[in-house]
């Protein structure tokens, strides 16, 4: 009897770093189904961030580079200048993206560079003890907001796929998460759409993911599920903002 479910090729025989409960590993999963069923992994570069995800090039059995802290679409550029035949992408939390690199992204996005982008959503800066991040909602306690976000204080979060979606630049953005089954298939749908549009030299491709962080919202891995769901999605509403 064949199998019929497998670990993608693109995945690596890796014990994971990450806390139980955390979404990285779904997520690194499906960059690595989507890789394999395009035929990529022999041309193919990540760029790792600065955060959780740091250690992203022991998941995957393909070219990684590991970038500065929130630089990352820096280095992609780069690389997809100098070798355009390759396929090139980008893992980065909000802590990395949306605010030491916050400026990286929107300028790479508005170049119209042929890269692609995974952004993890989480609310939070995961590696570094839980601190507000740029995209922590109004009310939301963290290790420096213990009484909530004080929005007339630090200002309203970021919702980085619809600033972007902004840009007059064409560009693939879209907003997925990967908390229940029923979202993980249309994840794996965005990610894919994504790397063909880059695989086409069509345009700029960002696919943000919201997504958990048990450890520092302090709850369980059941509860931060339910939490994402009924706090989060209502916030940070799931959808394609920008076809090209």
């Amino acid at each position: 009897m064949g199998k019929t479910f497998k670990k993608p090729e693109a995945l690596a025989d890796q014990v994971t770093h990450y806390c139980p409960g955390c979404t990285h590993g779904v997520i690194h999963r499906l960059v690595a189904e989507v890789i394999d069923e395009l035929g990529i992994r022999g041309r193919t570069i990540g760029v790792a961030p600065v955060g959780c995800a740091v250690l992203a090039y022991n998941y995957f059995t393909f070219d990684f580079i590991e970038s500065a802290h929130g630089r990352a679409p820096a280095v992609a550029t780069g690389i997809k200048r100098v070798r355009p035949d390759l396929m090139v992408f980008t893992y980065q939390g909000d802590g990395d993206l949306a605010s030491i690199g916050m400026g990286e992204i929107v300028h790479a996005a508005n170049r119209g560079e042929k890269f692609t982008t995974i952004f993890v959503n989480n609310a939070v800066y995961g590696m570094t003890g839980g601190q507000m991040a740029p995209t922590t909602m109004p009310g939301q306690r963290t290790t420096t907001s213990p009484f909530g976000r004080d929005v007339e204080d630090v200002g309203m979060p970021i919702k980085v796929a619809e600033l972007l979606a902004a840009l007059q630049t064409p560009g693939y953005i879209v907003r997925q998460t990967v908390l229940k089954p029923k979202y993980i298939n249309r994840a794996k749908k965005a990610i894919k759409k994504a790397f063909e549009y880059q695989q086409e030299g069509r345009c700029f491709s960002f696919v943000e993911l919201v997504s958990t962080c048990p450890t520092n919202w302090g709850l369980t891995p059941v509860e931060a599920i339910k939490w994402a769901e009924e706090e989060m999605l209502p916030y940070y509403e799931l959808g394609e903002f920008k076809i090209p």
